[in-house]
């Protein structure tokens, strides 16, 4: 075989391989983009009725001893935006959130105190992480100057929501929860083709607060 022709053998076999990734890619952008319209559609509907039921949010305390007054989830909002991938317009990223309150409808001051390290950076990330307003104060002994406690003075009021990220080439979403039971960010991979109602539903419980599978 002459040297041309294995340029030829050796062009058309990486013009075969190249044919085959687009069509796979193809195929992982078509399951992505329905699961999208799939979540968009449900999270839509979930958004409207939630809004009017107000559910109970989890039990929620900065530092695992003091809780929260009861609260509640209401106004929940949906926005969705897209993206270029390879000359296509697809879906970038879903995402939900709702407002954390009192079930009284009063926000009234709360006080937490904390002692020892490990406490005072679990309410500090807590803190920061949830976007809570609140003043921090350190308490010292009146003679000695030592740092006796910190007292955080906070508003119970935080958000929850829930981000759902398309990897287009992989065939997954990626759902990253926040404060749906209790002060915490968890992150959910699932395969676009497994992203069901069923599964949705599991989602919504876990907002709702109820058992769930979702994660």
């Amino acid at each position: 075989m002459s040297f041309l022709n294995q340029l030829k053998s050796q062009a058309t076999a990486l013009q075969s391989e190249r044919v085959q990734n687009d069509a796979e890619l193809g195929e992982k952008m078509a399951q992505t983009e329905d699961a999208c319209r799939r979540v968009l559609a449900y999270l839509q509907e979930a958004a409207r009725q939630l809004s009017v039921i107000e559910p109970p949010a989890p039990t929620l305390s900065l530092d695992g001893k003091v809780p929260f007054p009861p609260m509640k989830l209401r106004d929940f909002r949906v926005d969705a935006r897209r993206k270029k991938l390879r000359d296509k317009e697809v879906f970038d990223y879903i995402g939900m959130g709702w407002q954390v309150v009192p079930q009284a409808g009063k926000v009234v001051p709360g006080t937490v105190s904390v002692n020892f390290l490990p406490d005072l950076q679990r309410v500090e990330s807590r803190l920061v992480m949830s976007g809570i307003r609140y003043d921090r104060k350190e308490i010292r002994h009146p003679e000695k100057n030592v740092l006796q406690e910190v007292r955080f003075t906070y508003e119970p009021a935080t958000r929850g929501s829930v981000t759902v990220t398309a990897e287009h080439d992989k065939a997954m979403l990626v759902f990253r929860l926040a404060n749906t039971a209790g002060f915490e960010v968890v992150s959910a991979p699932w395969p676009a083709a497994k992203v069901t109602t069923e599964v949705l539903d599991e989602l919504a419980k876990r907002i709702c607060s109820q058992p769930s599978r979702f994660v």
